[in-house]
């Protein structure tokens, strides 16, 4: 099953608003270039599903912007990891499942009940390092995968 990224963002400094861009370089070493967390390992790279955002909005009863979650790709057509240790390959890059992003009180600042919408089912997304560097742009194919060869 392929999916497609639809979003990239990047925040400069920490709890600054985070800006979108149609493509982005991402590197073993610094993540997305430019975003202020691309160094902290277990979560250089933080990944929502459209179909867990739609859903945690459902519950809320509107439809929030994306970059309210605060992740720097949202990627939809996939399933939604829910195992450490998956392999995302997008586009020219290889990410790996660390850990289930945990919804915070910036989701309650951006609007009241989203941490709570967003908890069940890993719909806040996953928080991932990256094992294989490149470019990304928006409509690039996205593979979950159990190897980092897997979905090659």
């Amino acid at each position: 099953m392929t999916g497609r990224l639809i979003g990239i963002a990047r925040a400069r400094e920490k709890r600054a608003p985070l800006e979108q861009c149609a493509s982005a370089e991402v590197s073993v070493e610094k993540g997305i270039a430019g975003d202020v967390r691309g160094t902290k390992e277990g979560r250089q790279v933080t990944v929502l599903f459209r179909e867990g955002w739609d859903d945690a909005c459902r519950v809320l009863g509107d439809l929030l912007p994306w970059v309210s979650r605060r992740a720097n790709l949202l990627i939809e057509g996939i399933e939604r990891p829910r195992r450490v240790g998956d392999y995302l390959h997008v586009g020219d890059i290889v990410l790996v499942v660390r850990d289930e992003t945990k919804p915070c009180v910036l989701m309650e600042l951006a609007c009241r009940g989203l941490k709570a919408a967003l908890t069940p089912e890993w719909r806040g997304g996953v928080c991932c390092d990256v094992v294989q560097g490149g470019t990304i742009r928006v409509g690039d194919p996205v593979a979950l995968a159990e190897s980092m060869v897997a979905a090659r």
